[in-house]
């Protein structure tokens, strides 16, 4: 078992037909999932829906085996029988059509949604405002949240989905069928400024404008850290000069962080970068801060 869970990755996925790219010293991706992050090279993340583990999980998540095929499967990759072909589940061909995009069902109001985000330490005058803007509403058949994109002409191309219901820190994640991964979640740009802010996370993205009320525009939530939304931002808007990138404090965000700001530099952008002061991301330092805060009123509340 144990020969089976500490499977080498990289030398896995590439087995199984996938392109391998390190990522700093302790990380590797792939060009056909560029949210997967593999750290030591035993153990990966998909941070699109939140999904990790071993070797073994990774077979059953991606290639469709159940628990035993995996282990028998990745013994014999290891060879301690002759390897069998991998039977992979197949990925879709650059040919095969994509699904058509719809926006999830709304519901008929948004307390779910709003007392969702309140709790996770956003203002309610920001959710209010994404709301009002058609950037975020709550779907009728799970109340999850719907976070929007949409694209130049204000139409809904892209709609990532997050749970109302957090179990043990997580919740639900996954993008709507046919969404445009290449928008994402964004901010309309004003073009009398020259920057765009760039988070990992929707919910990032509204903790930094509740933390910084003047944030109402020019900014991307990546949904991951594709850098597909910020060029098509940037392609879109060709006066931006500046990208400030606030990406999770994190390894995956910061070696993220790292290869952005070489790119973009290079490509004559002038690039920043803003980290939490505590906690790993923009919503985690929100909500330490705001539980700072709740106990100093509680110390001067007990000293009057």
């Amino acid at each position: 078992m144990e020969t089976a869970k500490g499977t080498d990755l990289p030398n896995l996925l590439e087995h199984l037909g996938y392109s391998v790219r390190r990522l700093g010293s302790r990380y590797h991706t792939t060009r056909e999932m560029d949210s997967l992050r593999i750290k030591d090279r035993r153990t990966w993340k998909r941070y699109s829906n939140g999904t990790g583990g071993d070797a073994i999980t990774f077979l059953q998540e991606f290639c469709g085996k159940g628990f035993r095929d995996a282990v028998t499967y990745l013994l014999e990759f290891n060879g301690h029988r002759a390897r069998d072909s991998p039977v992979p589940r197949p990925r879709p061909t650059p040919q095969e059509e994509k699904p058509a995009f719809a926006l999830p069902i709304p519901n008929q109001d948004q307390r779910r949604v709003f007392a969702y985000l309140q709790k996770r330490g956003i203002a309610p005058q920001v959710i209010r405002g994404f709301i009002e803007s058609g950037l975020l509403y709550e779907d009728s058949l799970h109340h999850n949240c719907v976070f929007v994109g949409r694209d130049s002409a204000g139409k809904p191309v892209f709609a990532s989905k997050r749970g109302t219901y957090d179990l043990g820190g997580s919740s639900f994640k996954r993008d709507a069928p046919g969404s445009d991964k290449s928008v994402a979640f964004r901010l309309p740009c004003d073009p009398a400024l020259d920057w765009v802010a760039v988070f990992e996370a929707p919910i990032d993205l509204m903790s930094f404008c509740t933390l910084h009320r003047a944030v109402t525009s020019n900014a991307v939530a990546l949904c991951g850290l594709y850098q597909g939304p910020l060029d098509t931002y940037l392609r879109e808007n060709p006066h931006l000069k500046q990208i400030v990138l606030c990406l999770d404090a994190d390894g995956p965000g910061q070696e993220a962080t790292e290869k952005f700001r070489e790119e973009y530099a290079q490509k004559g952008y002038t690039v920043s970068t803003r980290t939490p002061a505590h906690g790993k991301d923009w919503n985690e330092y929100l909500q330490q801060r705001g539980r700072t805060r709740e106990r100093g009123d509680q110390r001067q509340a007990a000293a009057r």
